[in-house]
């Protein structure tokens, strides 16, 4: 208890100035300012943003040079900058890994088990899965390597057609979430009766519509580029028309500029493989349990068949994520024990200052445990000050980015807007890591001040 007294006086600096005053009240103005105007008008608000970091940074400063010295407040606001910037680019790459995640199960299934040529025995494929009760649904599925065009201006484009069942595909893909209003129904149109003359259903992505300039109504012509559709329909290219029923949009550009959907039986009979299917895609009850679903269906399963998961099946994109969350957490932590240097001199500098109290308090009968713990509560008291203020900061910032949704090009970022993600953990363990760095800063200005004497500090008194 003597330590945290005598370790708040070396820091508290007492005497509050007016004009700091001022200035405080000045800042907290524009905070709130600032805040009223970004939150009634997010995307128009650069007035509101402006005031509302000023506001934010100004009452930090003008608050702690309130209660502390000029040197101690740059050792906190140092922590606080640090902070701040680790928990604000954590928050935006865990943003990163989220949306990922979520945008590539909306066109993905869990599990998917296929066979390279094909399979016609996809129906036992679905049983063997069923016998897990974590498989919640199945549905057959088609993917194929194509081109489209809408004709005159709608340019040429390589395309992965799908072919689904409409009646099950809902129970194992996301895709009635996509739909862009004027869809509505789309996928009913995949599965309803056609006359004769009429062109099988087609369902785009925005990107890919944006591209053919095509609209709902409109009809677009796929073509096999395949060489056996040249020789089955004497040297010419297969060809069919379809017709646009839908519009989606999962916000992933990779897949909104060259997916599109068929029924899978329209997808058979222009494609010729009457039966045949690409695999079985199945959904989960625990996306977690995806890894562990598709070892036990392999397993059981002919060396011919290959199984994968949704994670496996975007390795190398969820594997750069992670690797650049790491990279980025270690290159942040630099600031933070930059920052810790800040703490180091100003501790020394309070030794220095401090070395007629310190020997009044060994006089006086203070081990030199308590005396290094005395400095070690400064220390500490400026890490947890600064620990605190900076993932308050963070999470103000967060929430500005949030809010505004910046926007990003998906071409080169492959999602539309920047994503936050606040997750506690990583709060949390910024926090410790903070604290640790902050600890240790203070072991060499402890045990300086401990191994002070009383003599030294009363020689010329």
């Amino acid at each position: 208890m003597l330590e945290l007294f005598v370790g708040w006086r070396y820091l508290y600096r007492g005497g509050r100035k007016p004009a700091l005053l001022g200035l405080l009240a000045v800042s907290v103005i524009l905070l709130v300012a600032g805040v009223a105007i970004f939150w009634r008008a997010p995307h128009s608000g650069v007035y509101g943003v402006f005031m509302l970091a000023l506001g934010a940074l100004g009452v930090i400063v003008f608050g702690l040079m309130a209660m502390f010295s000029i040197f101690t407040t740059v050792s906190i606001v140092g922590v606080v900058l640090g902070v701040a910037a680790l928990s604000i680019v954590l928050s935006v790459t865990s943003g990163f890994q989220a949306q990922f995640q979520q945008k590539v199960l909306g066109v993905n299934a869990h599990v998917l088990v296929m066979r390279g040529p094909g399979m016609v025995d996809w129906e036992v494929i679905e049983e063997l899965a069923r016998e897990d009760k974590r498989v919640k649904a199945t549905e057959p599925f088609t993917m194929n390597e194509l081109l489209v065009t809408r004709g005159t201006g709608g340019g040429l484009s390589a395309v992965a057609m799908k072919g689904v069942d409409p009646a099950r595909v809902t129970q194992v893909l996301d895709v009635a979430q996509h739909l862009e209003p004027g869809s509505e129904g789309a996928l009913e149109k995949l599965g309803a009766a056609r006359g004769q003359d009429d062109n099988p259903p087609i369902l785009i992505g925005r990107g890919l519509q944006q591209k053919l300039k095509a609209v709902v109504g409109d009809d677009v012509t796929v073509v096999s580029p395949d060489i056996q559709s040249y020789q089955v329909s004497g040297g010419r290219p297969r060809t069919q028309k379809f017709r646009v029923v839908g519009i989606f949009y999962s916000g992933f550009d990779e897949y909104d500029r060259r997916l599109m959907y068929v029924n899978i039986k329209d997808a058979q009979e222009f494609l010729q493989k009457n039966g045949e299917v690409l695999g079985v895609e199945m959904r989960l009850d625990d996306i977690e349990a995806a890894a562990s679903v598709a070892k036990r269906l392999e397993a059981k399963l002919p060396p011919d068949y290959s199984v994968v998961d949704w994670r496996h099946l975007n390795r190398n994109l969820f594997t750069a994520r992670k690797l650049q969350k790491v990279v980025l957490l270690l290159f942040l932590t630099l600031i933070i024990v930059v920052a810790a240097f800040n703490i180091v001199a100003a501790l020394t500098l309070i030794v220095f200052d401090k070395t007629k109290e310190i020997a009044i308090l060994k006089s006086m009968g203070a081990s030199a445990g308590a005396v290094g713990r005395v400095f070690a509560v400064v220390g500490m008291t400026i890490g947890v000050v600064g620990t605190a203020l900076g993932l308050g900061l963070g999470v103000l910032l967060c929430k500005v980015v949030a809010k505004y949704g910046y926007p990003l090009d998906p071409k080169v970022y492959l999602i539309d807007r920047l994503p936050v993600r606040i997750d506690p953990v990583e709060f949390g363990l910024t926090a410790l890591i903070t604290l640790a760095v902050c600890g240790f800063a203070t072991l060499v200005p402890s045990r300086r001040a401990s191994a002070l004497k009383p003599v030294e500090g009363l020689r010329y008194e």
